[in-house]
C-alpha cells in the first residue's frame, strides 16, 4: 500500500470497534477429503444423522421445534434469544455431506463440554430450491435426531435471523448435580 491508501484504510476503519465475547466462538475444521483412518475414529460413534430424500421446508415457513414436556416459555425466551450463547457452527457454503459430518461432530463436542445454547449458521437463500434452503430442511431433520436438543428456532436479526437457528441442549447430568448441590447449600 502506499500513502495514500494507507490514509484512505484508516480513515474508513476510524470508527470500526472490535467484537466483543468473541471467546465463545468455536472453529471447527472441516472434514477432511481424504479416507478416514479407521483407528482415528473408532472411539467416536457412528454418525446416525439421516441422508436420502428431503421435504424441503418453504422459505416462508419459520422453523420451530419443542420437545415433548419443554415448557412453551423456554421456547419463547429462546426465540428472543435471552440465553447466552456458548458455541456456534457455521455451515455456509458448504455441500450437504460436510454439513452432515460438521453438525454431529459439533453436537459431540458441545455434548461433552456441556454446553446449552448453541447457534447454528445455515444461510439464506432467495428460492426454496436455494442451497441454503436446503441445508436449513435437513438441519430441522437432523437435529430432531439428537435426544439432548430440547429446542430451536430461529434466530434473532444480529444473530443471523432467518439464516441461523438458536438450539437449546439439556443439562447434562453433571449440571443437574452441580445446580442441586447449589440450591441445597442456600437452603440450609
Amino acid at each position: 500500500m502506499n500513502l495514500d491508501d494507507d490514509d484512505l484504510f484508516r480513515e474508513a476503519m476510524g470508527d470500526v470497534t472490535p467484537l466483543k465475547d468473541c471467546a465463545n466462538t468455536q472453529w471447527l475444521r472441516a472434514p477432511s477429503t481424504k479416507a478416514p483412518r479407521a483407528q482415528a475414529h473408532a472411539d467416536l460413534p457412528e454418525n446416525f444423522l439421516t441422508r436420502g430424500f428431503l421435504e424441503v421446508i418453504p422459505l416462508t415457513t419459520p422453523l420451530e421445534f419443542k420437545a415433548e414436556g419443554i415448557q412453551q416459555g423456554v421456547l419463547d425466551k429462546l426465540r428472543l434469544g435471552k440465553y447466552p450463547l456458548d458455541a456456534s457452527l457455521n455451515l455456509l457454503r458448504q455441500p450437504v455431506e460436510t454439513c452432515r459430518q460438521s453438525l454431529f461432530n459439533f453436537m459431540l463436542e458441545a455434548r461433552k463440554q456441556g454446553l446449552r445454547n448453541l447457534l447454528i449458521i445455515h444461510g439464506k437463500g432467495r428460492t426454496d430450491d436455494a442451497h441454503a434452503n436446503i441445508v436449513r430442511s435437513y438441519l430441522a431433520r437432523w437435529l430432531q435426531q439428537f435426544e439432548e436438543v430440547q429446542t430451536f428456532c430461529s434466530a434473532q436479526p444480529q444473530h443471523g435471523g432467518a439464516g441461523a437457528l438458536y438450539v437449546g441442549l439439556r443439562k447434562t447430568e453433571q449440571a443437574r448435580n452441580d445446580n442441586r448441590e447449589r440450591h441445597a447449600k442456600r437452603s440450609r
